[in-house]
């Protein structure tokens, strides 16, 4: 634990020049103390580290040292497609592991490259959820990851809302997650056949003593691109029937997003007498589609399913009691 630290402490002076015993331990989450001791210890093991006095002062490693340190351990190696990806990282655990390979990558790069990597990192940044929408809580997500790596069945108990809201009880062989705007699913077989599961509808699940099985041929990525196909086009999905007022119509874009919202136009009626019309909308959920209506209010009306229906009456009366007429 401590040589590992002090391997990122000595990495972050060479990568970042002059750093401040507060800046470095706020980096490494430790004490000013806990630096304090490991600049001394590398000191006396012959690192050329020495300490600039005053207000804009710190550590830093005698010019044109560079040690050879660089060698990445086993978990630091599995983490670098995230290292882009700091929050997604920390939901699989990953986050240590993350910027200890940054730091190992960076000092291992040639002076031009890491120049142009640090202004990479400093223009561009990944943020994945959608706009005012908080990440889903995935308590059970570092255990699920866990099991894909290891390639283990799983046990889950998993809430699904289709073709009745339930909780079911599915043995699933993990093939691969995926983080789809801020959303993590499980892709996984059951019955030799892949399947979409949200994370965060995982109410319980334990790891068993058998080895998963994938399918033969099976490639994440072209799995992941034809449900996507296959869930836009609403050909194998679920879907609601809504009436929306004209108002409702033109919102749609800003509730669904272009091409859903292009879909959905597809199947409106005609206005009826009041002018509204009715259309066919994408359901993954229905909390999902609730919460998208709710936005939507007095412009949208849910026809069918009557999960649907009731889940935004239940809702809509639960709201009633928070305003109170006079």
């Amino acid at each position: 634990m401590r040589a590992g630290r002090m391997v990122s402490l000595l990495l972050l002076l060479q990568n970042r020049g002059r750093m401040s015993a507060a800046k470095l331990a706020a980096e490494l989450g430790v004490t000013a103390r806990t630096v304090y001791r490991d600049v001394e210890a590398l000191s006396a093991a012959g690192v050329p580290i020495y300490a600039e006095p005053g207000p804009s002062g710190g550590y830093q490693l005698m010019e044109g040292y560079r040690t050879r340190l660089t060698g990445l351990t086993e978990g630091e190696a599995e983490s670098l497609f995230l290292t882009g990806m700091p929050e997604p990282a920390a939901e699989l655990g990953l986050g240590a592991q993350v910027a200890a390979a940054e730091l190992k990558l960076t000092a291992a790069l040639p002076t031009p490259y890491r120049d142009a990597s640090m202004r990479i990192r400093q223009r561009f940044h990944l943020d994945a959820p959608g706009w005012y929408r908080r990440a889903d809580p995935v308590p059970h997500l570092t255990v699920v990851a866990e099991a894909l790596w290891r390639d283990q069945v799983v046990e889950v108990r998993y809430r699904r809302w289709s073709p009745r809201p339930e909780v079911v009880t599915r043995r699933l062989h993990p093939l691969g997650l995926v983080l789809k705007a801020g959303v993590w699913y499980l892709i996984a077989a059951r019955r030799n056949q892949p399947r979409t599961y949200k994370v965060s509808s995982i109410q319980a699940l334990r790891t068993l003593p058998r080895k998963a099985e994938r399918p033969d041929g099976f490639e994440l990525s072209a799995f992941w691109r034809a449900h996507v196909e296959s869930y836009e086009e609403a050909e194998e999905t679920e879907t609601a029937l809504v009436r929306l007022s004209p108002q409702g119509v033109a919102a749609l874009p800003d509730v669904l997003g272009p091409r859903a919202a292009r879909l959905a136009r597809r199947t409106l009626t005609d206005a009826d007498e009041d002018g509204w019309c009715r259309a066919t909308i994408p359901l993954e959920s229905v909390p999902h589609a609730a919460a998208g209506l709710l936005k939507l209010g007095l412009d949208a009306q849910a026809l069918e399913p009557a999960e649907l229906v009731a889940h935004l009456t239940e809702t809509v009366r639960a709201m009633v009691t928070l305003y109170p007429t006079a």
